[in-house]
């Protein structure tokens, strides 16, 4: 399966040379591409000397920071139409250890229409979190998961395998989530449509380097599209996100 992994990056100039080696010695047969909003620390133009050392590294140098919905829009639209078979989304910053890749695919190769990295199924964990990170991680994504009637456990994770005809299928570029609430929209739609999930245990640990980029406010935003997105869904019995 021809398989491109998309990494949306923002100030990651401690991380990004290690990745896309990581990455490239974890699965070599894939390819890479980052997605950039104008690091001002010049996690671009790092992202450009790896690839033109390492090979098959493309990089999408973006305007400025506009959330992680719209860099992964981009990126998937750009892999959908190199025809990618299989897209991987994940983060930068060794929180999804790119050693997992194979495993993802493994999955998809069986069938699944997405595989999904996740913390809380049996076998997953968040070593090193404080107590209060995990209750708020592990009842924001059951809050989740039940008001939208998911199924998953990991509805907000972002370390994904979709097959290219997945994202079509649920027509990636209409989803409108700018935020972390993206990854709980994408997920609605792939249960709406009713395609095969699959969650892959997997350790999520905190990055060594850089600042995270998750706060309160981000959080609060996410639970409140969730609200509305689930008040919609019983409406209408439906309830694909609007906005």
């Amino acid at each position: 399966m021809r398989t491109l992994v998309c990494v949306p990056t923002y100030q990651e100039a401690a991380n990004v040379d290690r990745f896309l080696r990581a990455v490239r010695a974890a699965a070599p047969q894939t390819d890479i591409l980052v997605c950039d909003d104008n690091s001002p620390d010049g996690t671009g133009e790092l992202a450009e000397k790896a690839a033109a050392e390492l090979g098959r590294v493309d990089v999408l140098h973006r305007p400025g920071k506009e959330g992680l919905g719209a860099a992964y829009r981009e990126g998937f639209r750009w892999g959908l139409d190199q025809g990618y078979e299989v897209i991987i989304q994940m983060d930068c910053d060794f929180s999804h250890d790119p050693a997992m890749i194979p495993t993802l695919l493994d999955a998809v190769g069986d069938g699944v229409d997405c595989a999904i990295g996740s913390r809380y199924v049996p076998g997953g964990s968040t070593p090193g979190w404080p107590l209060h990170r995990r209750l708020l991680s592990r009842y924001g994504n059951r809050y989740t998961a039940g008001v939208l009637r998911l199924g998953i456990k990991d509805a907000t994770g972002g370390f994904r395998a979709y097959r290219a005809t997945t994202l079509e299928t649920i027509d990636i570029d209409s989803t409108r989530a700018n935020g972390y609430a993206f990854q709980s929209e994408v997920a609605l739609r792939m249960v709406q449509a009713g395609l095969r999930l699959e969650e892959i245990p997997i350790t999520f640990v905190d990055r060594e380097y850089g600042t995270s980029k998750m706060s309160v406010k981000i959080m609060a935003e996410s639970m409140a599209r969730v609200t509305t997105w689930g008040v919609r869904s019983r409406l209408s019995g439906r309830g694909t996100p609007a906005s």
